[in-house]
C-alpha cells in the first residue's frame, strides 16, 4: 500500500488535475526523499500531474501513463543538469597541518650543545678558527662551508638565548606554516645566501657567527607566507615589508656587535624565497611527505657534511 503524501505534514506538489492513481506510473522510485521532492518541483514547473507515494523503505514519483514518456525526459534532463551540484568544497591553499610537531626542540638543543662544546668566541679556539664566518677564506680560498657552520656558532651566552628563545619561537610557527622539511630548507638556505651576499659586499676582513642571519631569513618568509591568511586587499599587501623592516629597526641595528649587513640580508632573502613559497607548486608539494622527508634530511646533511669539513 502507499500512503498519499497529502495525509502528512510535509508539503504537497502533487499536480490534482484529472489525475486517477489506480493508473499511475512510477518514473521514479529512491529512498532519497529530497531527490523525489526536486522532481516533483520540476514536474509542477512543466504542468505536468503527478503524486508522490511513500512507503517505509522507498519514495515514489507517480505519473499518469500518457505523462509518462515527458515526465522521464523532464526528470533525465533535471538530473543530467545537475549531476555535479552541489560542488565539492575546495579546500583553501592556505589549509595546511604539518604530519609531525616542529623540530623546535631539537633546533634549539643542538645550538645549546655546540655551544657548551665551543664556548664563547675566542680567537685561539679551534672552533672559531675551523668554522667562523671568515671573508677572506671564503672568497679567497673558496670555504664556503664557513657560511653554514657560522650559523651555528655564538659569540657569547646572552647571542645564544636571544636566538634560541625569539629564533625557535619564529622556526616553530614558520615550519607550522610550510611543514619542517620545506622549513628546515627554506631557513638553511635563505640564511647561507645572505651570509653570502653579505661577504660579497663587505669583502676582506670580515668575521662573523651566530644564528640571527636565520632568524631574519625567517622573519621575511613569514612574512611573506603569511600575506596567504589577508584579506584582499591592496593596502595590506605592503604591511609584510613594514613588519620587517619595524622589526630590523627595533632589534636587528643596534649593538656592539651587530651585523646590520646579516640581519638585512637576512630579511630580504626571506622575502624573496617567501614569495615563491607562496607560488601553487609549492603549496602543492609541502603536502608530500617524501618531498618533505628529502628536503629535511638534505638539511641536516648539509650542515653534517660543512662541519665534517670544517674539521678536516
Amino acid at each position: 500500500m502507499f500512503m498519499d503524501d497529502s495525509n502528512s505534514n510535509r508539503p504537497n506538489f502533487s499536480q490534482k488535475a484529472d489525475f486517477h492513481s489506480e493508473n499511475s506510473e512510477t518514473v521514479l522510485a529512491t529512498d532519497q526523499e529530497h531527490e523525489v521532492m526536486s522532481c516533483s518541483l520540476v514536474l509542477s514547473s512543466v504542468g505536468i500531474s503527478h503524486r508522490v507515494s511513500q512507503t517505509p523503505e522507498k519514495t515514489f514519483l507517480q505519473v499518469s501513463p500518457e505523462n509518462l514518456h515527458a515526465a522521464k525526459f523532464q526528470i533525465q534532463a533535471y538530473l543530467y543538469e545537475n549531476r555535479n551540484w552541489p560542488p565539492k568544497p575546495i579546500a583553501p591553499a592556505n589549509k595546511f597541518t604539518p604530519l609531525l610537531q616542529p623540530p623546535t626542540l631539537l633546533l634549539i638543543g643542538c645550538l645549546a650543545l655546540l655551544y657548551s662544546v665551543t664556548g664563547p668566541w675566542s680567537a685561539h679556539s679551534f672552533w672559531f678558527i675551523q668554522g667562523a664566518g671568515d671573508a677572506e677564506a671564503i672568497l679567497q680560498n673558496g670555504e664556503y662551508y664557513r657560511l653554514i657552520t657560522a650559523l651555528t656558532l655564538h659569540a657569547d651566552t646572552v647571542h645564544l638565548l636571544g636566538n634560541c628563545l625569539f629564533g625557535g619561537f619564529l622556526f616553530h610557527f614558520f615550519c607550522k606554516l610550510t611543514g619542517n622539511g620545506l622549513g628546515l630548507f627554506s631557513m638553511l638556505f635563505t640564511a647561507t645566501l645572505a651570509n653570502y651576499i653579505n661577504v660579497a659586499l663587505h669583502g676582506s676582513n670580515h668575521l662573523f657567527v651566530g644564528f640571527s642571519t636565520a632568524v631574519f631569513a625567517i622573519i621575511g618568509m613569514l612574512t611573506m607566507v603569511s600575506r596567504e591568511y589577508r584579506a584582499d586587499k591592496r593596502y595590506l599587501q605592503v604591511l609584510p615589508f613594514m613588519t620587517g623592516a619595524a622589526l630590523l629597526a627595533m632589534i636587528g641595528s643596534s649593538g656592539e656587535r651587530t651585523d646590520l649587513g646579516a640581519h638585512l640580508f637576512g630579511l630580504c632573502c626571506g622575502m624573496t624565497w617567501g614569495w615563491f613559497l607562496c607560488r601553487p607548486v609549492l603549496l602543492r608539494l609541502r603536502q608530500s611527505i617524501l618531498f618533505q622527508t628529502i628536503l629535511f634530511c638534505s638539511s641536516v646533511i648539509i650542515i653534517f657534511s660543512a662541519w665534517k669539513i670544517a674539521l678536516m
